[in-house]
């Protein structure tokens, strides 16, 4: 049966995230990023240059928006009023050689254009055999192509606590847990590679987690 590997939020772990791969090994037959790539870590550039170096040699590579590449887009384009600053996105420019002072032409042509495209044309979600893909969650009782960003990227209880039966397992980052969460209708990955815990990758229809160590003990206050 076809193999499915999930892996959770990267947050500018570069390094943490080239040993996951080298742990995983090539018998995978789709690869699916949760979202998070950027903010917070010290390699955010570094992420992405390795997503889509896989991306040519591995013939399925799906990556999903999170809500830190959501608020990367919004400051790009004027919607934002320092959030994305405020949460990590000083790492990120930093990553790509630029600051915060600069003009934002001057930010926007500092970065590659495959790496804007990579950011401007991440799916909400997806799905296949093994069940149902997304960074933060689902609305209960909203059919798949109803769902919305507010969902997607951004929520937390409302979806971890619910008992909704969306007829797959949905796999899912965001919220930070020391180690997976399991239930039966859900499983949560982001175990805080960014602040001194794991990058973990579940393995499906195996059911196995792979997890390597987090690259550095970033603070861990406001959960966005």
């Amino acid at each position: 049966m076809p193999t499915t590997c999930i892996i959770g939020d990267i947050h500018g772990c570069a390094t943490s995230l080239s040993n996951l791969l080298e742990k995983i090994g090539q018998q995978i037959d789709t690869f699916v990023f949760l979202g998070d790539y950027i903010d917070r870590g010290p390699s955010s550039k570094e992420v992405i240059e390795l997503i889509l170096d896989l991306k040519k040699k591995h013939p399925r590579v799906i990556h999903l928006l999170g809500n830190h590449e959501f608020m990367l887009i919004n400051y790009l384009t004027g919607l934002d009023d320092n959030l994305f600053l405020r949460f990590g996105g000083k790492q990120t420019l930093a990553s790509y050689g630029l600051h915060p002072e600069m003009s934002m032409t001057e930010i926007k042509t500092g970065f590659p254009k495959e790496h804007l495209a990579f950011f401007h044309n991440l799916p909400l979600l997806w799905e296949n055999e093994h069940g149902i893909y997304v960074h933060a969650g689902l609305r209960p009782g909203l059919h798949l192509s109803r769902q919305t960003s507010d969902w997607c990227v951004w929520v937390r209880d409302e979806f971890i606590r619910s008992s909704h039966d969306f007829g797959k397992p949905v796999v899912f980052g965001h919220t930070v847990f020391t180690k997976p969460l399991i239930h039966k209708n859900k499983i949560g990955i982001d175990t805080g590679a960014v602040y001194g815990q794991s990058l973990t990758a579940l393995i499906l229809p195996d059911k196995k987690f792979i997890s390597v160590r987090g690259e550095q003990k970033h603070p861990y206050s406001l959960p966005i």
